[in-house]
């Protein structure tokens, strides 16, 4: 099976530095920060805070629990992009540490995510050069 590689042209835009709140997903959270601030397309650029539980995706799909309370985000990285229908999808990879300090790493699953006390999240919008509107 062949790997699909995408170049595309663009510039960095605004930076945005933001919370997102006890009891909203992650993901979601992200999503809608991006909408708040008018991004299309944002990159990741830093993070700090933890979760209620993580839910990890692992290489069969399967969603990999973490339980908590307050599982630790010891890093996130990611993007959020618009989709064909104009909505924006977030993809999320990270680092957890349960409350044992065992770590645990890989994509974030959307919906089950929930911050725990707060989550402070730094995001860099994205300017295809390419994107018309």
């Amino acid at each position: 099976m062949s790997e699909v590689h995408r170049i595309e042209r663009g510039r960095m835009g605004r930076v945005a530095y933001a919370r997102i709140g006890p009891n909203e997903d992650l993901m979601q959270g992200v999503e809608k920060l991006c909408v708040a601030q008018g991004f299309r397309h944002a990159f990741v650029r830093g993070a700090l805070g933890s979760l209620i539980d993580a839910c990890l995706e692992r290489p069969d799909g399967a969603c990999q629990v973490i339980r908590g309370p307050a599982i630790e985000v010891v890093s996130l990285a990611g993007e959020v992009r618009r989709q064909p229908d104009g909505s924006l999808r977030s993809a999320l990879t990270g680092v957890v540490a349960d409350t044992e300090g065992r770590v645990y790493g890989g994509p974030f699953v959307a919906g089950a995510n929930t911050v725990c006390v707060t989550f402070e999240i730094t995001l860099e919008e994205w300017l295809p050069a390419d994107d018309d509107n």
